[in-house]
């Protein structure tokens, strides 16, 4: 049985398809829907993902898996690779998964909390000024890793997962044209990563 991971185009799936097609695991995609505008999609997710969010991977043995860091370092082990998470003796584990924890624990969930404010401030007017404050803390997020980053990736020589983030999570708010601005590091990053020749293609169907 294939990896299935339930996604849609453009959101946080495109990270662990990425992963899946780096690696050359068998696969296929299963597009839930807008979740959050599709009470019926929402409810489907729900049965494989308690809280209907994206990415959710079905394992070949039928498990389920979420949260896209677990399977960053899951789909390394099925591999046998050390091709995008660095080993447990490699100089730059440490560093690896600090940052690939801070990505998911803390820029992450300001699309959580943001994408649709109104699930959390039901006024429109308080919506949109809790939306601009959650904006304005990724932002700053941002520039710690921007800081923190290397080059010509996040690693230095070393190319990783944590960069295949950085190029999906960069189309996202604040959007190219801010990482361009104020994180050029990074904005690097991101144009490099959706240039290798083994990505390009899922960055075509998830970004056009």
């Amino acid at each position: 049985m294939p990896f299935r991971l339930y996604q849609m185009p453009g959101w946080g799936s495109a990270i662990v398809e990425a992963q899946l097609v780096f690696y050359g695991l068998p696969h296929e995609l299963v597009e839930t829907g807008d979740i959050y505008e599709d009470a019926a999609a929402r409810a489907a997710l729900g049965r494989i993902n308690p809280v209907a969010q994206v990415p959710a991977l079905v394992l070949p043995s039928g498990e389920a898996m979420t949260e896209s860091a677990a399977m960053t370092l899951y789909l390394a082990d099925a591999a046998g690779s050390e091709a995008l998470v660095p080993g447990p003796q490699a100089a730059e584990r440490a560093a690896f998964l600090r940052w690939l924890v801070f990505l998911v624990a803390n820029i992450y969930p300001c699309f959580t909390f943001a994408d649709v404010p109104t699930r959390y401030v039901a006024e429109a007017g308080a919506a949109k000024a809790f939306r601009a404050a959650v904006d304005a803390r990724a932002e700053a997020l941002w520039r710690a890793v921007e800081a923190a980053a290397g080059a010509p990736w996040f690693l230095g020589e070393r190319f990783s997962a944590l960069d295949i983030y950085i190029g999906v999570m960069s189309h996202w708010r604040p959007r190219p044209a801010w990482f361009a601005a104020e994180a050029p590091k990074l904005a690097a990053i991101a144009r490099s990563v959706q240039a290798r020749p083994e990505l390009a293609a899922v960055f075509a169907r998830n970004f056009g």
